[in-house]
């Protein structure tokens, strides 16, 4: 089905385009995540995002830009967040063991955390805000990435009006991954003030255009199940990542033999399958997913009382992603599944995530998908990027 139509009539929300009908200077909207030729207005016109390197193109995404790591590496005793009367630096005096020169390429081993300054840096105005996440092929590659700003008292969240460097914290879990100056791990969406979204406003964006391919689960977000069944041919239901593999270069893509650092998952009687603690999986979703391209969703955690285990480090969805299959089909969408303390029994169709749905300030000029050369546009259970299709 086509995009929706945008009138102050039948949008399903609380305002209507610009104040007084004029275009509000972010967009149609005046409040919303931002697309991608508004931070390209941040960018050279407004001042607001800045980069002691010139931003690229292929950095703009539809809803979010991405942040290129810079020429250095610290090797830090733990993870640490500054606080409100901190910057990082002040605390990377403190925390620091030593310093890693990025500028030829160095391995980030597993199990250790390093904190790097990125070359983008912000100069936020009034009532602009932003979130981060890993980047899709990061969270894929079990790489925890998160960012931090100064005087933040939490991970991936830039409070509004901010005006200062961005760090990334990594810690790469199962694989050793090679990195260098200008590689890209994580993303940031800005957004202009705090629109809400109800799930009533989210079943009516359903009626409009199908978000998932059936019935759509809707309480504090859009819920996804697993699917623990496969394809028929295959059977195929997930990878489990190998222990003592190899290094990941992060910025080369269809390099590497995915058997060599995957072991496939397949259906079996009774269609679940036990998560081992620290292991790590890639699993799909049962249903398959459309954002439309006025909308973005973000993947939130399922509440942790109803089992023992992490999903989706990676929680950004484009505009635009699996809507171009049309009305009812998209894409599905791919898991990282982490086990807690003890073994769990995930069972088919079992409730494994939300996804929490924002509206964009305008529609972008390009939205996710093989126009825009996106990866995972029409993905069933898909590896990172960085392996070759088996």
């Amino acid at each position: 089905m086509g995009q929706i139509a945008m009138t102050s009539d039948s949008l399903p929300f609380d305002d209507a385009p610009g104040e007084s009908g004029n275009t509000s200077p972010y967009g149609r909207f005046s409040t919303g995540i931002l697309p991608s030729h508004v931070l390209r207005r941040l960018i050279r016109a407004r001042r607001e995002i800045l980069a002691a390197e010139e931003i690229t193109d292929a950095q703009i995404q539809p809803a979010s830009i991405d942040l290129r790591l810079g020429s250095v590496a610290y090797r830090v005793r733990a993870s640490f967040l500054p606080g409100k009367d901190k910057r990082v630096a002040d605390r990377l005096e403190d925390i620091a063991i030593h310093e890693i020169d990025l500028r030829a390429g160095a391995v980030l081993e597993t199990g250790c955390v390093y904190v790097v300054p990125l070359l983008e840096r912000l100069e936020l105005s009034h009532r602009v805000s932003g979130v981060a996440n890993p980047k899709s092929s990061t969270g894929r590659l079990d790489v925890f990435t998160r960012l931090i700003a100064d005087h933040a008292q939490s991970f991936d969240r830039v409070e509004e009006g901010y005006q200062g460097p961005l760090y990334a914290e990594i810690s790469p879990r199962t694989f050793p991954i090679l990195v260098r100056k200008g590689s890209r791990l994580n993303q940031l969406r800005l957004r202009h003030g705090s629109p809400g979204f109800s799930d009533t406003q989210l079943k009516r964006l359903h009626d409009e255009v199908g978000l998932v391919d059936g019935p759509a689960d809707i309480e504090g977000g859009l819920a996804l199940t697993v699917d623990l069944q496969g394809e028929a041919l295959t059977r195929q239901v997930g990878w489990r990542a190998r222990r003592h593999a190899g290094v990941v270069d992060i910025d080369k893509v269809g390099a590497l033999d995915p058997l060599d650092f995957w072991d496939p998952i397949h259906a079996r009687k009774g269609a679940e399958i036990i998560l081992d603690p620290d292991e790590f999986y890639i699993l799909a979703s049962r249903e398959a997913v459309s954002i439309p391209p006025d909308f973005a969703a973000e993947m939130v955690p399922f509440n942790p009382l109803v089992g023992e285990f992490r999903v989706h480090y990676a929680g950004f969805f484009d505009p635009g992603f699996g809507h171009e299959s049309g009305f009812g089909r998209g894409a599905r969408a791919v898991l990282e599944v982490r086990s807690h303390e003890v073994p769990f029994v995930l069972e088919h169709g079992q409730t494994i995530g939300r996804l929490v749905f924002e509206r964009l300030t305008d529609t972008p000029p390009q939205v996710y998908g093989a126009s825009l050369g996106s990866n995972y546009q029409r993905q069933g259970l898909k590896l990172s990027k960085h392996f070759r299709l088996p």
